[in-house]
């Protein structure tokens, strides 16, 4: 989401601070913009012959299961995420007040988390089914189950944890939305449901659109949940041509087809809205909701219960199971040590991605060019480029420049340098901010633009200068949105996984690699307290979000 910023009067000062603004700027988003730019960059290099063994076995199913995870993703999130938005914004019925917000806590848990808990409730061995077979007295093979480590289990362990995305955009929309044309449609005689289908959604649509492409953006990054149901993705593939047929370039040659699929999933998103024109009215009064009664309220109680159930409360309530029967084992010195890795790279990649937003979203202020502009918008590019697509293209020219400094090494002195960069956490650090230096750069941005240009004006005129009104002004009326650009980054680096398992420093482990080897070894129980340490540091992210959804929303 772009937000527009302020445009104040140009700045006056020396034209060599001007151009140092501009440069730094300037500079900073093309250093960003590498790791795409050298993704996009191996389309045009040779192609190995490992590439007649991708197109003979695998790359079909790789385009296949990725385009069946966004039309199942997509269509899961859409309906759980609307239904969910249309009960809580347009219907009164008990505990709807609670929902409103508990909704929001899926986004808390991983779409990998939530799939090792689900595997080791669901699977042969877990309690469902052994139950049924103590009950019945069943057998192997005697009765059918669905596999949950399978496409279809996938699509629904990434729906169960991305509808909130949906849900959280469509239900402002709905509560946006027109008194006067909601109620006209009743009094012409329309149901709710018509309503809803007819008049509600249809202005909801670029919310609709905007949710569900952050989801399927999301699917499309999801590399923990493929890999451990066993699904040949495009990101479980990149992992295999690399470490599987030792093929680099390869491996970038697939990262950039799948940096197409998000690209023009993007383009799709933008067109699809470009003709439309949707109005927001300026009331202040919100149409009453439809009181429900009897089976009916009792049936949208359910469903909200049961979706909040499904994404929230039953793996929660599982991990903390197995995290209290096996913390005596796992939570040591080892453990300390990971939550201190963990924080370590999440403090050092938020702070960073604070200074580079402040640096990117105030230059443009007081600089809001043509050149500017795009500079900014192609830093915040980003979060829309899957993990591992952005560990390739980080690894590539950091390889690139070790080897080159060696190489100069040995025939000058005739030693080695080793790895400098690669295989280092300035080569993972520098990875999260290119992946999450957007989420930073939106909240700042945001922060910015409810700053009046004419604060900036009076500062100058007084003497000030831009680092000045920055230090002494902006910055003290910023402290919450710089707060939370700091969180959300946090929590995202501490959530990542691909990216991790690909850059880390060897021998070096986050709660999240270490959750994902242990559940890779089945060994579930003993994975479930990094697992539950990073749900519920996840969770403050998404009180903050209800705590930032305007009251005057809560309508009666």
């Amino acid at each position: 989401m772009e937000i527009a910023s302020p445009t104040p009067t140009a700045v006056r000062g020396h034209p060599l601070q001007a151009n140092l603004w501009r440069a730094l700027l300037l500079l900073s988003a093309a250093v960003i913009a590498v790791p795409i730019l050298v993704i996009v960059a191996s389309l045009l290099g040779p192609y190995s012959a490992a590439w007649g063994h991708l197109i003979d076995t695998v790359l079909a199913d790789y385009v296949i299961n990725s385009l069946l995870l966004m039309l199942g993703v997509g269509s899961g999130t859409l309906l759980l995420g609307v239904s969910a938005a249309w009960l809580t914004a347009m219907c009164e019925f008990p505990g709807r007040r609670f929902f409103s917000w508990a909704l929001l806590l899926p986004m808390a848990i991983p779409a990998y988390i939530i799939a090792y808990t689900y595997t080791g409730m669901l699977d042969y061995a877990g309690p469902l089914q052994t139950l049924l077979r103590d009950s019945f007295g069943w057998g192997f093979g005697e009765y059918w189950f669905p596999q949950i480590r399978s496409l279809g289990g996938a699509i629904c362990m990434l729906s169960l944890v991305l509808y909130p995305y949906v849900y959280l955009l469509v239900r402002v929309a709905f509560l946006e939305q027109s008194t006067a044309v909601l109620e006209a449609s009743r009094n012409l005689g329309k149901t709710p449901w018509q309503t809803l289908f007819l008049v509600a959604l249809p202005m909801a649509r670029p919310a609709i659109a905007a949710g569900v492409s952050l989801a399927l953006m999301e699917t499309l990054a999801d590399y923990g949940t493929v890999a451990y149901f066993g699904v040949s993705a495009f990101t479980t593939g990149i992992f295999r041509t690399w470490y599987g047929l030792g093929e680099l370039q390869t491996a970038a040659q697939l990262a950039a087809f799948l940096l197409l699929f998000v690209f023009t999933l993007f383009i799709l998103e933008k067109r699809s809205r470009a003709r439309l024109r949707f109005h927001k009215s300026s009331a202040r009064s919100f149409p009453a909701r439809i009181p429900l009664r009897g089976w009916r309220a009792a049936a949208s109680f359910s469903v909200a219960l049961g979706i909040l159930s499904a994404g929230f409360l039953l793996p929660a309530a599982q991990l903390g199971v197995w995290a209290a029967g096996n913390y005596a084992g796992v939570l040591d010195q080892a453990f300390l040590r990971l939550v201190g890795n963990s924080f370590l790279l999440a403090a050092i990649a938020s702070l960073c991605c604070l200074l580079l937003a402040l640096l990117l979203g105030y230059g443009r202020r007081l600089y809001p060019g043509r050149a500017e502009t795009i500079a900014t918008r192609v830093a915040g590019m980003g979060y829309a480029v899957p993990g591992t697509v952005i560990a390739v293209g980080v690894l590539i020219p950091f390889a690139w420049i070790d080897n080159s400094i060696d190489s100069w090494l040995r025939q000058q002195f005739g030693v080695s340098s080793g790895l400098l960069l690669s295989g280092t956490l300035a080569a993972l650090v520098f990875a999260y901010v290119v992946r999450f230096l957007a989420v930073s750069l939106q909240t700042v941005e945001a922060g910015l633009a409810r700053i009046r240009p004419g604060i900036d004006e009076s500062a100058r005129s007084l003497g000030h200068s831009p680092m000045s009104v920055l230090r002494r002004i902006h910055l003290p009326m910023l402290r919450g949105s710089l707060l939370t650009a700091l969180l959300l980054v946090f929590v995202d680096v501490l959530k990542e996984l691909p990216t991790t398992l690909i850059l880390r420093p060897f021998n070096f482990n986050t709660l999240a690699v270490r959750a994902h080897e242990l559940a890779s070894d089945e060994r579930l129980a003993d994975a479930a307290l990094p697992a539950l340490a990073i749900v519920l540091i996840g969770l403050l992210p998404v009180i903050l979000m209800n705590r930032s959804m305007p009251r005057e929303q809560e309508h009666a």
